[in-house]
């Protein structure tokens, strides 16, 4: 266990660290660019707020729905669904393995959503954040439950791992290996952010990619947080802060710290946000699908 933690610590706080530290030298190093770049503007940093929130409680709900319906099709078990969480009354041995298809299922939604970006990349701004926040919280909403569940058996994943009676030492490898792949991950989603630029003269030096980053992603995932978390009070603290804090601090800094060196990303020509209403809209709907008919409890059986 303690070899995960340390190897953890290493890839969440230490890597993003340095990476980061090695970004603000080469900025200052760096010869200032000439080439024009855009007035700021608060309407992307806040389309992207409403999209990150939207899309973090969706892939929230996806994962907590694929764990109550195939407990719902197992004979012996009565699944609730709730806003922050689930629960289930009566036994079944195979109520352990099922606490691991939450995590498989928004997985896939990640690779589809990755799948969509690389293949036919929507050409608005609303509809490619959109897609590049479903991704991004399929990742670090199931890739960190491995690493998780490697070393503690209460964990969903981790439970699932006892099922199939995963030796310790498979278990350590496969929570060793997730974490390299959560950093390249993030790392990764500088370059689809950075194509949002407007134009080339925005992202043109590490200091203005960084930048950059922090508009559209970082200081959107900071003031979404007290939208994610309005929609899963009440609840105890890891049912309502935990996730969406642990999300910002494993994926978002990583992204933030590793932006500088995104060098070869170029604007897509992405027609820019209009209008905050239909976001703004989405979130509001979700917000009061989540407490009024959430919150209470569905129950499948």
């Amino acid at each position: 266990m303690q070899w995960i933690v340390i190897a953890s610590l290493l890839t969440v706080v230490a890597g993003p660290l340095l990476w980061g530290a090695v970004g603000v030298l080469r900025s200052r190093g760096a010869a200032a660019s000439l080439s024009p770049r855009s007035e700021w503007s608060w309407r992307p940093t806040l389309h992207s707020t409403a999209l990150y929130a939207f899309s973090f409680s969706l892939i929230f709900f996806i994962q907590e729905l694929f764990l109550v319906v195939p407990k719902a099709l197992t004979p012996g078990l009565r699944p609730t669904l709730f806003h922050n969480n689930h629960h289930w009354d009566g036994d079944n041995p195979l109520a352990h393995l099922f606490q691991g298809t939450g995590a498989l299922a928004i997985l896939l939604v990640a690779i589809a959503c990755t799948v969509w970006l690389k293949l036919r990349p929507p050409r608005g701004m609303g509809w490619r954040l959109f897609a590049i926040w479903m991704a991004f919280h399929g990742y670090f909403q199931s890739l960190p439950q491995i690493v998780v569940g490697s070393v503690v058996p209460q964990n969903d994943v981790g439970m699932a791992f006892d099922y199939l009676q995963l030796g310790a030492g498979t278990k350590f490898a496969l929570g060793l290996m997730a974490l390299p792949l959560i950093a390249a991950l993030a790392i990764g989603f500088a370059r689809p952010l950075l194509a949002l630029a407007p134009q080339a003269g925005d992202i043109a030096t590490p200091g203005r990619r960084s930048g950059f980053i922090f508009r559209i992603a970082t200081l959107p995932a900071l003031l979404a947080l007290p939208l994610i978390i309005a929609m899963r009070v009440p609840g105890s603290l890891d049912q309502v802060a935990i996730v969406p804090v642990a999300e910002f601090v494993i994926g978002v800094w990583w992204l933030q710290a590793a932006a500088w060196s995104t060098a070869s990303a170029r604007p897509a020509g992405i027609a820019p946000a209009r209008s905050l209403a239909v976001p703004m809209a989405a979130v509001i709907a979700q917000l009061l699908i989540f407490q009024l008919v959430l919150r209470p409890g569905i129950a499948f059986f």
